[in-house]
């Protein structure tokens, strides 16, 4: 006799698949969900051993004296200012920039797509001297406009934003034209709207990089802690990783770092999400 309930997969395959992406999930989650919930218990919790897995009295202990120990609301600031500025001027570049290598026909073209592509396989410390020194030359050593300038122009914004622009049509950008639309206008009002998804994605990707920076802003910078973004000045709060006693404080720092990209995520999530299934698909 036939059974009439529903079934929860289609088929086996299906049931499989899921279970993995379940699990996965789970994996890659566990950390950022033990990193919250130490930060919420407290210190006699954190040494207990089997480690306890929910703190039986949450509490807020942690974030206040994280609070005595760093200068959040500064360090917040300068990295805001540095990531935020960052983040626009990559938009900016990489969409000029993209547009002229899609849409644009002039000597030389291939050739200097060819040296940008080349600049991404150049890893970050390989031009950490190049930089510093560029940036003493121009007397921006140990201040924000240091860490901020060298970064105004990204390779691979440029790549992302020229592989969208090129699936564009042709007679939208040239209807424009024909409607007496300056290049700029049409940058802006017809293929920025067409790109949204890959701007969505390079958004959350140059944010959070430039967010999590630690090295090129702690050499640039020089030991002046009034500008250090919060990933260096959580930076001392290693000194406490030393004692399970304080495991929580360290905790609570790491939570408080990664808030902003999280919530930036929660934001864009959509977009970035139609952005991989575009490039699957033109892929």
């Amino acid at each position: 006799m036939s059974s009439n309930r529903p079934k929860i997969f289609a088929s086996p395959q299906e049931g499989l698949l899921t279970l993995l992406i379940i699990f996965v999930a789970v994996v890659a989650a566990f950390p950022m969900a033990w990193m919250v919930l130490s930060s919420l218990k407290t210190p006699q919790e954190s040494m207990q051993t089997p480690p306890v897995w929910f703190p039986a009295t949450p509490n807020l202990d942690a974030y206040v004296q994280v609070a005595d120990v760093v200068s959040l609301g500064q360090s917040f600031l300068n990295s805001a200012v540095i990531a935020v500025i960052t983040t626009a001027a990559i938009l900016l570049t990489s969409l000029m920039a993209g547009y002229a290598f899609a849409k644009y026909t002039f000597r030389g073209r291939d050739a200097l797509f060819a040296v940008l592509i080349a600049a991404m396989f150049l890893p970050p410390i390989v031009t950490l001297i190049p930089l510093y020194r560029i940036t003493g030359y121009l007397g921006l050593n140990a201040s924000l406009f240091g860490v901020i300038v060298p970064n105004l122009a990204n390779a691979f914004g440029i790549f992302l934003m020229r592989q969208y622009i090129k699936g564009v049509p042709d007679d939208m950008i040239d209807a424009a034209r024909v409607d007496g639309a300056s290049e700029m206008r049409i940058l802006f009002k017809v293929v920025a709207p067409s790109v949204m998804p890959a701007i969505a994605a390079l958004t959350l990707f140059a944010f959070v990089y430039h967010w999590n920076s630690y090295l090129w802003p702690l050499t640039v910078l020089q030991g002046k802690t009034e500008q250090y973004p919060i990933v260096i000045s959580l930076s001392r709060l290693l000194s406490y990783n030393r004692g399970a006693m304080n495991t929580g404080l360290v905790m609570a720092g790491a939570t408080l770092a990664v808030l902003p990209p999280v919530v930036l995520f929660v934001f864009l999530q959509r977009f970035f999400v139609d952005s991989i299934v575009s490039s699957g698909v033109k892929g």
